[in-house]
């Protein structure tokens, strides 16, 4: 995608911080868009295809393995940044450590003022699990908005793949008003100036505060 078919520089993106914490987060100024998923859903390959970067968020054969808050600004503009959250789901960890993970997650999406935006990464063969169900159910709770990429549609064929976002945005149906779904593919580059559009929609068309 051209940089002239969006009004951010995605490709500009570089490693900001990690947070383990809601509390050792960077200052709750500017905005930023949070994306989520299950661990084998395809967000670190979802947003290095946004960014046309081939590592900025790190991919693993073992899912669930980064169990950090990961921030990423958009070139010099910090105030401007994308959020890589914890994925959740297939990690081999105690379960105390992922109630820990959910908690932590909770905190974030509910008291994050910056946040202006959730992109909830699902493998469009297995959407609307438990986990994003839960994710969902935050958002609404905070009246913030979801965009829902529905990853590896390279996997499915066409007809396959345009049922399968019928039947996800027709379950979705009460939450309309907050969510929007699309098919991605971060191997055939499919979706990307759709989610480049939301991305500078609510990054830019948001009012951002001032620092504190």
């Amino acid at each position: 995608m051209s940089r002239l078919n969006s009004r951010l520089n995605y490709q500009a993106a570089c490693f900001i911080t990690s947070a383990p914490t809601l509390a050792k987060c960077p200052p709750d100024s500017g905005a930023e868009v949070a994306f989520a998923g299950r661990s084998n859903a395809g967000k670190s390959s979802a947003i290095n295809a946004l960014t046309r970067q081939k590592a900025l968020a790190r991919t693993s054969k073992t899912p669930g393995r980064t169990q950090l808050i990961n921030f990423f600004g958009l070139g010099e503009d910090s105030d401007r940044r994308l959020v890589d959250l914890p994925g959740y789901g297939y990690a081999k960890v105690p379960e105390q450590v992922k109630l820990e993970w959910q908690r932590h997650l909770s905190d974030y999406l509910r008291r994050r003022g910056s946040l202006r935006g959730l992109v909830l990464v699902m493998d469009v063969r297995h959407p609307l699990s438990e986990f994003d169900q839960t994710l969902l159910g935050w958002a609404d709770e905070a009246d913030m908005p979801v965009h829902i990429l529905l990853t590896k549609a390279d996997k499915l064929k066409s007809g396959a793949a345009k049922g399968a976002l019928q039947q996800v945005r027709s379950r979705l149906h009460e939450w309309e008003d907050l969510v929007s779904i699309q098919l991605f593919s971060a191997l055939k580059k499919q979706g990307i100036e759709e989610v480049h559009a939301r991305l500078d929609q609510w990054l830019l068309d948001a009012p951002v505060p001032a620092a504190d």
